[in-house]
């Protein structure tokens, strides 16, 4: 079949037009099933079913033609260029000038100068470097500019000083398409004054597990509201089809995403399967995405996941006989990070499989040089045809054409270039606010505490009253909205601070203490806490419980309560969780989402004027369900026996009180479920554990951010790549001095039976280098408890560069003097020499690439 394609994509004879065009691509698109894995019946989708649609943007001959008249002087080498998307974190502007790539990235951990906190200024100087080098004709090559990419999905939420308006889930709450528009309005605005031209977004996922790491991305579990906000975004970021400011210079590229279904994977497994039929995946997944397409977004991004079974970077008969086709898109799919490698056959420097499937645009952020590399080579061999290079291209430079990118000028002299006080306006913050106040939902309000008194004293507890990074969640700053500071964020105000302004104005008291300890009795506390940020798969969990473990922020409540203290609960999460318990802690509960950088927004629901009138009233809906335990998950509007705690809609006010009686507090959990077994995986702990570092006999100190600084002076942890971004963590031995890395247990944890078993302690590594050195490995078993083996000789024997599993028989770990009953940490690996190992995972297991003999230390 290859030497056939390659003899069809070569010819150059009479047969020319649309028939020769249909005829190879046809050829092609069948070596595309056949690089994929053919699909199932099920996986392959009937474009009939699917509603007709066409272009909503009228035809324009004159444009086609000068798309047209450019394609034609281009060398395959640089129309391949146009259809290669890298990260600035592995790519420059001197790259651009022999690459000539179409696009560039920044990803959520991609700055300026690879520092999180890059100024506005030099984010903006560094689009001009880009755009230059795009344009620079010295070596040859066509003047085509560069399109500039990047996840504003809560506002320019890379960017520090940007306005952070509360992320999806909070939108949603607020039911209101006229505010998601200004919003996105505001958001173009903002990305252009530092020189970006496309918004990965709006995200038309309609998310149907809240385990799902990437739910609070997502506006509802029902797609009726999400096709509504679908239009509003894409028209706000875009301007309306037919208006004069369509795509103009205040307006940007929208990217609906993540086409499709990235919503309904089984157990709510980012990049997983789902597992639905096609009528479902029309009438529920398909639902923003259509009206996406018919408010005339441009480009279209592939999801990660996999419809019954095939991965749909890899699914022609979605991406092109569907969208493309009986959909009538005329822009162009862009891919997901390095999402094409995972298209069976495929790896991320390689993947034809993905451009005949109807992949325009691979984002290949850290693979794009060898990517380009072989797609060059394989154009040049027909394993590629020309007609399907030439329609990729020919969308990507339609899209350019239409926003007016070739007449533009450098991002710094366009109309918003460099109008860095947009950043945080207060037209903007204002904005926000106002969105925080809309999605505040009113779960329960016995006794109508709320609407509190300012004039009063007011305590002000929790791990996010003051915790900017905190109530904004991920991808703010960094992808995992980890590792960031007050001073991050100069245009933003915590919760706390709302209310501590609110109360001064008024002439009460507010004291902010998180552990909620106090000296002068308050009349009433405030209790902020919930899940610390997280973004997509780092965010999967097994239950819907808060703090499975030690609920430490259900204490607090409880021990407030005790002291006869009224408490409002002011809860922080990307999703519904299990929190009955919480909740009858508390006299009033609010469910505040992820709100951003206007904390402020919380105290104008929560406080009367100073004069004793409602300021604003609660209006925010439930738009997912709410779990009456752990385990009700899936729990969707309208399927058989729904009976969720609160349902979508729930919501009360001040104007329509009512009181909740206690709540079962049964959690549906049962033993098994808190059985150990998987500990560090997917770049995430399993719930009750954490990671330590520690110099000699120093005590551990907790890694919370990474890198890790200077927690030891011997050992350093960075996170780096394995089977996705950030997946792994890499330990770094200097070779000082003595130093320990180890996870530990919230509890004591009963590894007998496993040990009795045959388990393995497996972990999944990676050896940069020998070791330089003696490095043992134990088990820890409480204050002078522990029993390890010598590791060094395994680690000796790993080729280098190579993902392998080993494995520690827990038997081992038990002669050596471990008491497998009582067991605190896992994995202590230490050295006094250099070691330079990654870790992707440490689970316990029965099999492995190399099992390790029982040596003692």
């Amino acid at each position: 079949m290859h030497t056939t394609i390659a003899g069809h994509a070569s010819r150059r004879g009479p047969v020319t037009g649309v028939a020769q065009t249909l005829l190879v691509l046809g050829l092609a698109l069948s070596l595309a099933s056949a690089a994929a894995g053919q699909p199932t019946a099920d996986a392959a989708a009937n474009p009939d079913s699917w509603p007709a649609l066409a272009s909503p943007l009228a035809a324009d001959a004159a444009l086609e033609q000068r798309v047209s008249e450019l394609l034609a002087t281009l060398s395959i080498e640089e129309k391949v260029g146009q259809i290669v998307q890298g990260d600035l974190g592995s790519i420059t502007p001197e790259d651009l000038r022999t690459y000539r790539l179409g696009s560039v990235l920044a990803g959520g951990n991609s700055d300026p100068g690879g520092r999180y906190n890059a100024t506005a200024k030099e984010w903006l100087a560094l689009a001009d470097a880009f755009y230059q080098a795009s344009m620079d004709t010295s070596g040859g090559g066509k003047p085509i500019p560069v399109l500039l990419g990047i996840d504003a999905v809560h506002g320019h939420n890379n960017v520090v000083g940007a306005t952070l308006f509360p992320h999806n889930i909070g939108l949603g709450a607020a039911n209101d398409p006229e505010l998601m528009r200004q919003i996105a309005s505001a958001t173009a605005a903002e990305l252009r004054a530092t020189g970006f031209e496309w918004t990965f977004a709006p995200t038309v996922t309609v998310p149907r597990d809240d385990r799902w790491g990437r739910t609070y991305e997502g506006y509802s579990e029902t797609p009726t509201l999400v096709a509504r906000y679908a239009t509003a975004v894409v028209e706000g970021l875009q301007g309306k089809v037919g208006a004069a400011d369509f795509l103009d210079d205040s307006h940007v590229l929208a990217s609906a995403k993540h086409y499709i279904g990235d919503g309904g994977t089984s157990g709510g497994k980012d990049k997983g399967n789902t597992q639905v039929s096609e009528r479902e995946l029309i009438e529920v997944h398909g639902a923003g995405h259509i009206a996406a397409l018919k408010a005339g977004t441009q480009t279209v991004m592939a999801s990660f996941s996999s419809w019954n079974g095939v991965k749909m970077h890899g699914n022609r008969s979605l991406l092109t006989d569907v969208l493309k086709g009986r959909l009538g898109f005329d822009g162009f799919v862009v891919g997901d990070w390095n999402g094409h490698g995972e298209v069976p056959g495929c790896s991320n420097e390689s993947c034809p499989a993905a451009l005949l499937a109807g992949l325009d645009m691979y984002m290949a952020p850290d693979s794009w040089r060898a990517l380009y590399t072989n797609l060059v080579a394989q154009v040049k061999a027909g394993a590629i045809p020309m007609a399907r290079l030439d329609d990729a291209v020919t969308r990507i430079l339609r899209v350019k054409f239409r926003l007016g990118l070739f007449a533009a000028g450098e991002p710094s002299r366009r109309a918003l270039g460099g109008k860095l006080k947009l950043l945080g306006s207060p037209a903007h913050r204002e904005l926000a606010r106002s969105a925080v106040r809309k999605s505040l939902v009113l779960l329960k309000n016995n006794g109508q505490l709320l609407p509190l008194d300012p004039g009063t004293r007011v305590l002000v507890a929790g791990s996010g009253a003051d915790n900017i990074g905190k109530q904004a969640g991920g991808w703010t700053l960094s992808w995992q909205g980890t590792g960031v500071t007050a001073k991050d964020f100069p245009n933003a105000q915590s919760i706390w601070s709302g209310i501590k302004a609110t109360v001064d104005r008024a002439g009460g008291k507010a004291v902010l203490a998180q552990d909620g300890k106090w000296s002068e009795r308050p009349d009433v506390a405030i209790v902020v806490f919930g899940e610390d940020p997280y973004a997509e798969f780092i965010g999967d969990i097994a239950t819907l419980a808060y703090q499975p473990g030690k609920a430490t922020d259900l204490e607090l409540l409880r021990q407030l309560k005790a002291d006869d203290i009224p408490v409002v609960a002011v809860f922080l999460s990307g999703r519904p969780l299990f929190v009955n318990r919480e909740i009858n802690a508390s006299d009033a509960f609010v469910a505040a989402w992820l709100p951003g950088s206007e904390g402020g927004g919380v105290a104008d629901v929560l406080f009367r004027t100073p004069a004793g009138d409602i300021q604003h009233d609660f209006s925010g809906k439930l738009s997912f369900s709410w779990p009456k335990s752990a385990v009700q998950t899936p729990l969707n509007l309208g399927q058989p026996g729904y009976d969720p705690q609160f349902a979508v809609g729930y919501g009360l006010s001040y104007a329509q009180p009512a009181q909740l009686p206690l709540l079962p507090e049964a959690s549906g959990l049962s033993t098994g479920d808190s059985t150990p077994g998987e500990f560090f995986s997917r770049g995430k702990l399993a719930p009750g554990w954490a990671m330590m570092v520690a110099d000699g006999a120093d005590a551990g100190q907790q890694v919370t951010t990474l890198p890790s600084g200077d927690l030891a002076r011997n050992l350093s942890i960075s996170a780096v790549d394995h089977l996705a971004q950030e997946d792994a963590r890499r330990l770094y031995w200097k070779g000082n001095g003595s130093a320990r890395f180890w996870l530990l247990a919230a509890h004591p944890l009963d590894f007998s039976r496993e040990g009795h078993a045959g388990q393995l302690l497996v972990a999944t590594v990676k050896l940069a280098d020998k070791p330089g050195g003696a490095v043992s490995l134990a088990l820890g078993c409480g204050k002078d408890c522990s029993g390890g083996v010598v590791l060094d000789s395994a680690l000796d024997s790993l080729s280098l560069g190579s993902w392998t599993r080993i494995g520690v028989p827990l038997s081992c770990f038990e002669r050596a003097g471990a008491n497998l009953a009582s067991i605190s940490s896992v994995f202590e690996l230490s050295s006094t020499s250099t070691l330079d190992v990654s870790l992707s995972g440490i689970a316990l297991g029965n099999e492995a690439d190399q099992i390790v003999r029982c040596d003692p230390p």
